[in-house]
């Protein structure tokens, strides 16, 4: 294992490191399956912009963004996230993308999502964490209702992607349903 920080049975979660802009994760964003419901691959993604990110992302006490790398062979197959942290509040947003679709549907987005929900709860202190997906994103859907979100609310229409407005589906899970 590369620099772990919090290590699960499939993966462990680390901070995001230079040398993985040296794979494909800068090409991820600019792939129109692995961004067809997330608000990226509307402008083209550069190693530019992926090393400005970088540098960014360590000095800002409002976003923690962890690389998913697999123990079998230490591959970086996509990044998850607490952004948007009020520590005031004590809330904050979700975010996960699985760039390397040759690992979709094998359990790791599920086993990352509770390892950062988890760390978020326990260590952080927080007490509510959220996530948006499009109406049309079954597959988060699912990911929120295992992680024990609860469907909040939709933003009508919130969402412009391959054409068409999408209504927004709101989840958020609090410290004490996810810890039981």
């Amino acid at each position: 294992m590369q620099h772990p920080f919090i290590v699960g049975s499939k993966i462990y979660l680390r901070g995001l490191e230079e040398q993985d802009l040296t794979g494909n994760y800068y090409q991820w964003f600019n792939d129109s399956e692995v961004c067809r419901y997330n608000s990226h691959g509307i402008y083209p993604n550069n190693i530019h912009k992926m090393k400005s990110y970088l540098e960014g992302i360590y000095t800002d006490n409002t976003l923690l963004v962890l690389a998913i790398i697999t123990k079998e062979n230490n591959t970086h197959i996509g990044n998850i996230s607490l952004q948007n942290i009020d520590w005031f509040h004590r809330n904050a947003e979700y975010a996960i993308i699985l760039g390397e679709k040759t690992h979709w549907g094998k359990g790791y987005a599920k086993e990352a999502s509770l390892l950062i929900l988890n760390h978020g709860f326990n260590t952080m202190n927080l007490h509510r964490i959220y996530c948006g997906t499009a109406d049309n994103n079954l597959g988060m859907q699912k990911l929120a209702t295992y992680m024990k979100m609860t469907k909040e609310g939709i933003r009508r229409q919130a969402m412009y992607k391959n054409g068409a407005y999408r209504d927004m589906l709101e989840y958020g899970v609090l410290k004490t349903e996810f810890l039981i």
